[in-house]
This record gives C-alpha cells, sequence and structure tokens, in this order.
C-alpha cells in the first residue's frame, strides 16, 4: 500500500522551468501523486505540452508563459494561480541557466580541460554573463518566494522546494556564475527556512549532478567530455529527471514536514567522493 504521507492529493503546485528537463519531470511527478500543477516558463509550447500530459494524468494544469527573472511576470503567474486554483501549497523553484565562461580570457593561452567549456572558452565573462546567472538561478526564487508567502503564511502551511546543484559544493572551472548562484540558492534555502518556520512552511533544496537532459545531448557526442564526467561519478551514470523528481515529491508531501532548511543532494557519489564536474 502506498503510505499517505507521500500523497500530494489535492494540492496545488507551482513549478518553474517545467517545459523540459528536470522540472516537467517534477509537474508530471507531482501530478501523479495528486497534485494540480500550474507550470512556468518562457516558451509556450513546451509548457502547453506539460500541461497536456498532466491532463491526461487526470489533473489540472495551468500553463503560464513567464520570465522569471521580472517581478511583475512572477506576480501575475501567482495572483493567476490562486484565481484559478483558490490556494497554493507547493512552490518548486526550478528554472535556471547553465554556461561555461572563463572569469579571464588572454588570447593565445589555451584554457585547460577547455572541453568543458565547449565554444564558449573564448569568450570570457561579461558582466551580462553574472547577472544572467544570479537573476535566473537565484533571484527568481526569491521573488517566487516574496509573491507565494503571504499565501502560505495565511494558510500555516506550504513547502517550497529549491533546485540548486552539487556545483553549490564544488568550484567547477568556467562555471563560476552558476557555481556561485547554486551556493547562493542553497544559503537562501537555509536562511528562508528559518525565518518561516513559525509559519509552518517548509523549505528544502535538492542537489543533482549530472543529469540526462536536454543540457547533456551536446556532450554525449564529445568522447572526451563524457569520459571526464563520467569518470568524476562514482556511480558511473548520470540521473534520470525522474530520480530527481521523486525526491521532490517527498519534500513536497507530508513525509518530510520535520525536515527544513536541508539541500539534499542527489549525485551518483560525486560529494561522497570530494570531487566532480556537474
Amino acid at each position: 500500500m502506498f503510505p499517505k504521507e507521500y500523497s500530494v492529493e489535492g494540492k496545488v503546485a507551482i513549478v518553474t522551468g517545467a517545459g523540459r528537463g528536470i522540472g516537467k519531470a517534477i509537474a508530471l511527478t507531482l501530478a501523479e501523486a495528486g497534485a494540480d500543477i500550474t507550470v512556468v516558463a518562457r516558451t509556450v509550447n513546451q509548457i502547453e505540452q506539460t500541461a497536456e500530459e498532466i491532463h491526461k494524468l487526470g489533473r489540472k494544469a495551468l500553463a503560464i508563459p513567464t520570465d522569471v527573472t521580472q517581478e511583475g511576470q512572477i506576480k501575475e503567474a501567482v495572483e493567476q494561480t490562486v484565481s484559478q486554483f483558490g490556494k497554493i501549497d507547493i512552490l518548486v523553484n526550478n528554472a535556471g541557466v547553465f554556461f561555461a565562461r572563463p572569469i579571464v580570457y588572454l588570447p593565445g593561452v589555451k584554457l585547460p580541460n577547455y572541453e568543458m567549456a565547449r565554444e564558449n572558452w573564448e569568450k570570457q565573462q561579461t558582466p551580462e554573463d553574472w547577472h544572467l546567472a544570479i537573476d535566473t538561478n537565484l533571484t527568481s526564487a526569491v521573488l517566487f518566494a516574496q509573491a507565494v508567502g503571504p499565501h502560505m503564511m495565511r494558510q500555516k502551511k506550504g513547502k517550497i522546494i529549491n533546485t540548486s546543484s552539487v556545483a553549490a559544493e564544488i568550484g567547477i572551472p568556467y562555471y563560476t556564475a552558476y557555481c556561485v548562484s547554486k551556493a547562493g540558492l542553497s544559503m537562501f534555502t537555509k536562511c528562508l527556512a528559518a525565518e518561516w518556520m513559525p509559519f509552518n512552511i517548509c523549505v528544502n533544496a535538492v542537489g543533482p549532478g549530472d543529469t540526462m537532459t536536454e543540457e547533456a545531448i551536446p556532450f554525449l557526442d564529445d568522447p572526451t567530455a563524457m569520459k571526464m564526467i563520467l569518470d568524476s561519478i562514482p556511480a558511473g551514470r548520470f540521473a534520470e529527471p525522474r530520480e530527481i523528481a521523486l525526491l521532490v515529491l517527498y519534500l513536497a508531501s507530508e513525509a518530510s514536514d520535520h525536515m527544513t532548511g536541508q539541500t539534499i543532494y542527489i549525485d551518483g557519489g560525486v560529494l561522497a567522493r570530494g570531487r566532480g564536474v556537474g
């Protein structure tokens, strides 16, 4: 028998970055477990496809095109969710960007392990790159939390799950902005958990390692890069999005009611061994 504590039957969730990859897997898994979902991303056809698949699971879905770096659009997505479903029980801040830029590029100097930086290894990080990573991966989570917070506080219950990364713990060459944004997201998780625990709102994060999403596809055709990645993962494989989504389901359910302020890593043993990429 399925333990009732793992059910999210009758709950309402917002999942950002839900058009593909981990975000889509999270949205579908929460729907499978009984939740109605607002799916948020910039690409309309992708979130509409996710919403259609949620409907096929017998749950309600609302697809709202949203740029998560824009506060006004975030507030509108939250208000539309409340108008449609009457409440918000779960927020999954999953939207993110991932790219490589060296901090400094010197013409004529070949960067080590440039395969991991791929086509961008001859373009040093710009202020625009930095702000894109911080605004998308970190600030968006803060703004969504501020938008849903009053609703969760009034009902004195809620679950917020942020998608961090093993990159929050590992300094990865050329991915400085990404690593810093994810480390900040893990600390934001701790701070918000401490601030909102009196309202019975649990705030946690998942920290995936390398996961078989669309972003992994270019590496599949590069034997050198693939060997570098797989050699860093004790499990010897990428995670599947469904595996990440099942951890999110636990954090969104009543089974995790005594857990808050944690980042739980699901990385095939990368951090256990103390080195890696992801």
